[in-house]
């Protein structure tokens, strides 16, 4: 599917009398792979949130216009949506009697139907996906007995059973162990290359984000402040402004890209002189 995967122009959103969002305008094309950027509550995940339909206007005060493939996010069907869109948040439920076979399965929801049960295109789906973030060994152990960084790589897996074509990642990679985080991503990228997989996640680390993404994105107190390549979004500049810490942007020693050095803060570095 080509060109427009959302269309959001002036997203306000609120907690109470807490601002969130402020007259957010964003675009993301079809097969795009962006990340977004972000200090705490700058309203990363809140934005993930509304574009994934988890958010709407009853947990919240709502404006503005998110467009799913041209369609009012708030007209489509959750089942049609869930099929469209898949979400991997910082944390979710678990079912601690459930094995991780079991807990994948749940993505496989938008597709069932009362009157039919688990199909072998199911059972296929599951799987693949569980085969995809590397925990077909942990298929069998129960949720409650597998650590943080496994239970994230099982959520991964079934956000990938629901075999969407727009995958959210929120913080996907913050438990997960140096080879972890280079896998999933190495990951989601393959299946944005090869299928089209439409990409936007929540990413903590600079570097990983400029050495996985093409785009970036940089939210500051709920307003888009930078978007591009990271080149141009990665400059000591922005991240004084946003991130209030100083750097120094080197290159990369294998790929054209930025390097985020930073730097000690001035008090600290006298404190240990």
């Amino acid at each position: 599917m080509s060109g427009i995967a959302y269309q959001v122009t002036g997203l306000c959103f609120a907690y109470r009398d807490t601002p969130v969002l402020r007259e957010l305008d964003l675009t993301v094309a079809t097969g795009e792979m962006v990340a977004l950027l972000g200090p705490n509550g700058s309203g990363k995940s809140t934005l993930l949130g509304l574009l994934s339909g988890v958010l709407d206007s009853s947990r919240g005060r709502l404006r503005g216009s998110i467009r799913l493939h041209g369609e009012e996010l708030a007209s489509v069907p959750p089942q049609r949506r869930a099929r469209q869109v898949a979400l991997v948040p910082q944390s979710i439920p678990t079912p601690f009697a459930f094995t991780v076979r079991e807990w994948v399965s749940l993505g496989r929801t938008p597709y069932l139907s009362p009157f039919r049960g688990e199909r072998e295109a199911d059972r296929i789906a599951v799987e693949r996906a569980m085969a995809a973030a590397e925990v077909i060994p942990l298929a069998d152990r129960l949720i409650g007995e597998i650590s943080g960084g496994e239970r994230q790589r099982a959520a991964l897996a079934m956000a990938l059973a629901q075999e969407p074509s727009l995958l959210l990642l929120d913080e996907a990679t913050a438990h997960l162990d140096l080879h972890h985080q280079m896998t999933l991503l190495a990951l989601v990228r393959r299946l944005n290359r090869e299928q089209g997989l439409t990409v936007l996640a929540a990413v903590h680390d600079v570097n990983l984000a400029a050495l996985w993404f093409d785009r970036l994105l940089l939210l500051h107190n709920g307003r888009l402040t930078a978007d591009g390549t990271p080149d141009q979004v990665l400059t000591a500049e922005n991240l004084r402004n946003v991130f209030q810490s100083e750097a120094r942007i080197l290159r990369h020693p294998t790929e054209e890209l930025p390097l985020v050095a930073l730097e000690r803060p001035i008090d600290e570095t006298r404190a240990v002189e």
